[in-house]
């Protein structure tokens, strides 16, 4: 599993409800809750943003509640994954629920300026800047997540291999 995206980048503590406003949660059909996808954050998310792009973050990304319409929200809106110098615990496990990959690297963020171009192999880690020729090591998915991944979800992983 490999993307190629270019970088919209956020900083600190961005959580749930800057993701997807609550306002919006009067239902949970992905569509609808990516048209709102970071609209109290950043007016211009979904105007900037190219199907497969890249999230860039820097600590706690995903704080908040526990609502797995976060996300759902950016999964849906086109983001290929986000990459982060940490995430809160349960936006980390509802991503893994869903099939939505994220990855914390230090060093990838700390260099990934907004519109820059990224390469990520998630089976790997590897992650390539391609706008400055550098590379760096994330945590590779554990091949379990992988499956999660390719399959589009917990549930339907579980689906395919039980029955």
């Amino acid at each position: 599993m490999e993307v190629v995206g270019n970088v919209l980048r956020y900083g600190n503590n961005i959580d749930t409800d800057v993701i997807i406003p609550a306002r919006y949660l009067n239902t949970s059909v992905a569509s609808e809750l990516a048209k709102h996808c970071m609209e109290d954050l950043d007016d211009k998310f979904l105007e900037k943003l190219n199907y497969g792009d890249i999230v860039v973050a820097e600590n706690n990304f995903g704080c908040g509640s526990s609502r797995e319409h976060a996300p759902i929200c950016i999964k849906a809106a086109g983001v290929s994954c986000v990459i982060a110098k940490s995430f809160a615990r349960i936006f980390y496990r509802n991503s893994v629920n869903i099939g939505f990959p994220i990855l914390e690297c230090e060093e990838a963020v700390e260099e990934a300026l907004e519109g820059h171009k990224l390469e990520v192999n998630f089976k790997t880690g590897y992650i390539k800047n391609l706008t400055i020729n550098k590379t760096y090591q994330a945590q590779p998915f554990p091949e379990f997540m992988i499956n999660i991944m390719e399959n589009n979800g917990l549930v339907d992983s579980v689906k395919k291999n039980l029955f």
